[in-house]
């Protein structure tokens, strides 16, 4: 699932912009705006079941973390804890905190799991907050916001001082929260003080953290949301064409590329002059980071806004009437193997053989640029607007980030995981045949790229189970096999009794006889008179 961001570029003089890091260009950016009103794009909602003077009909306002994995369709309804800590250190002293809990060996007893962990926000990153939080055993985490918003006069009228945020914080991943599993909220100033103020009166306070599934139908939509020069998600551009084909008409593709909105971040001057050098087009209006840190040299952000500008064109002409798009892949595919360096990116004669390798038609690509508003002057680009206000509506931070069915994926950006979160996004009785055959394989690409055929683990197409014929086979072999152990063990035994009694009849019956004695014991045995011979079967 895809999460929510807004983001701004600052500006410099243009003297002091050649020597500005992207790294440092990047931090501002970060910092600069604030998210949307549900960052994944996911209805949740928090509630206060206990006390009831705190409870509120429509919930309370959160942001949602862009990490963890939130129990989609579910919820968590448990007992607060305040820990009264910023819960920055991972040796979290669950003997402390709010409300206060019996005396035990002259300390307090831990908070009794499972419950939510209420800690304060500040000193450390959001995921080390919430990985320290899981490690303590809590199976929820409400971050409660220490600053007002400077738009909530109600809270900066109550807090006694004029220190207030512009923006709205972001629950953002610091890249290391892939092995958080739990979710976590943040809480605004004003209602998260209701609630600890509660908890440290040693009263008990039980929240719920609900959310609700998207709606599936017969046809998935998934999103991805990445720029041209991105270096995570070219894997997953390089090979999901196949399960886009072989998807068909059951799954709508639509890609964006992330463009800052540069007359926001004040890259274009009062005169409309461009303030943020090389990073932008049409004057600051459209802007991009320094893929490669060279703001002298090399690939430049305003490099990457028109390669975006051409995917989307393309895009246009080649994807949006059946969403797969099969020339749009080629495109990118062709691009990232023939243009996709310093040298190349912005080289015409590269583009061009993109072009031609994967059938799309350049002059078309080219005069839909021009149409589109184009990228000089300070003109509006009807399609780079569009990216710009979408990016803003759906809160995207992170990228790359996909998609499905409004509800952003978490983990890896795969080809087996955006896969697998498609098929599971269809209602009943309409799941597409390529994801009966392959949705349950341990490789669900090479069952894709082998045409539905399973080679490894469990799949519900033909190709993907055990044939009955071999089934029948294989199961006649074996029975044959422990019927003719049984008749050689059968026959064994027998040799081995005549054996052992010969044995006998050698060792106790007379081995000289008078007249009419029987004989030698071998030929009383074997004797086949009147009498049955001993030893015969």
């Amino acid at each position: 699932r895809i999460l929510k961001r807004n983001i701004v570029i600052v500006s410099y003089p243009r003297s002091k912009m050649k020597s500005v890091s992207r790294n440092v260009l990047l931090a501002a950016l970060m910092a600069a705006q604030g998210a949307g009103n549900t960052p994944d794009g996911v209805s949740s909602r928090l509630m206060v079941h206990i006390p009831h003077s705190l409870f509120k009909q429509e919930g309370y306002d959160h942001r949602e973390a862009l990490f963890g994995v939130p129990p989609y369709g579910g919820s968590i309804a448990q007992n607060v804890y305040y820990a009264d800590s910023d819960l920055c250190d991972p040796n979290v002293d669950t003997t402390k905190g709010y409300p206060k809990r019996p005396i035990s060996d002259g300390k307090m007893e831990s908070w009794p799991s499972p419950y939510l962990l209420m800690v304060d926000r500040g000193g450390c990153t959001f995921v080390k907050k919430v990985r320290n939080a899981q490690r303590s055993g809590a199976a929820g985490v409400l971050i409660a916001d220490t600053t007002c918003l400077c738009s909530d006069q109600k809270c900066v009228n109550a807090s006694g001082t004029n220190q207030c945020e512009t923006s709205e914080p972001i629950m953002a991943d610091d890249g290391s929260g892939s092995d958080i599993s739990i979710p976590s909220f943040l809480m605004f100033k004003n209602d998260a003080d209701s609630i600890k103020t509660e908890l440290q009166a040693d009263r008990p306070v039980q929240m719920e953290m609900a959310w609700a599934l998207p709606t599936p139908d017969d046809r998935v939509e998934y999103d991805l949301w990445t720029v041209p020069t991105d270096v995570v998600s070219k894997d997953f551009l390089r090979n999901f064409k196949k399960a886009a084909v072989a998807l068909g008409k059951s799954a709508y593709f639509t890609p964006h590329l992330y463009i800052y909105d540069g007359v926001r971040s004040h890259c274009q001057g009062n005169d409309g002059e461009n303030m943020c050098y090389n990073l932008c087009t049409n004057n600051g209006r459209y802007c991009a980071t320094d893929p490669d840190n060279d703001l002298e040299q090399g690939i430049s952000g305003s490099d990457v806004v028109k390669e975006s500008l051409r995917r989307i064109c393309i895009w246009k002409h080649y994807g949006e009437t059946d969403g797969v798009g099969v020339q749009w892949w080629d495109y990118v595919a062709e691009f990232m193997d023939r243009c996709n360096s310093p040298q190349y990116f912005m080289n015409e004669d590269c583009v061009k053989d993109a072009y031609k390798h994967s059938g799309v038609n350049g002059e078309r690509i080219n005069q839909c640029m021009k149409d589109s508003g184009g990228l000089t002057d300070d003109k509006i680009n009807a399609f780079l607007d569009l990216e710009v206000s979408a990016q803003t509506e759906r809160g995207v931070v992170v990228l790359p980030t996909a998609f499905v069915n409004t509800a952003a994926i978490r983990g890896a950006l795969s080809v087996n995981n955006v896969f697998d979160a498609i098929c599971a996004g269809f209602a009943e009785g309409t799941i597409p045949k390529i994801c009966t055959q392959c949705a349950g394989c341990t490789d669900p690409q090479s069952c894709i790229n082998s045409g539905g055929k399973c080679k490894g683990g469990s799949g519900g197409g033909s190709g993907s189970t055990v044939s009955t014929h071999f089934f029948a086979t294989s199961m006649l072999v074996v029975i044959g096999l422990f019927v003719g152990a049984g008749v050689w063990h059968y026959k064994k035994t027998r040799e081995d009794m005549r054996d052992q009694v010969r044995g006998i009849l050698a060792e106790y019956m007379p081995l000289e006889g008078e007249e009419g004695d029987i004989g030698s014991p071998m030929e009383f045995a074997q004797r086949k008179g009147a009498q049955q011979s001993l030893i015969s079967g």
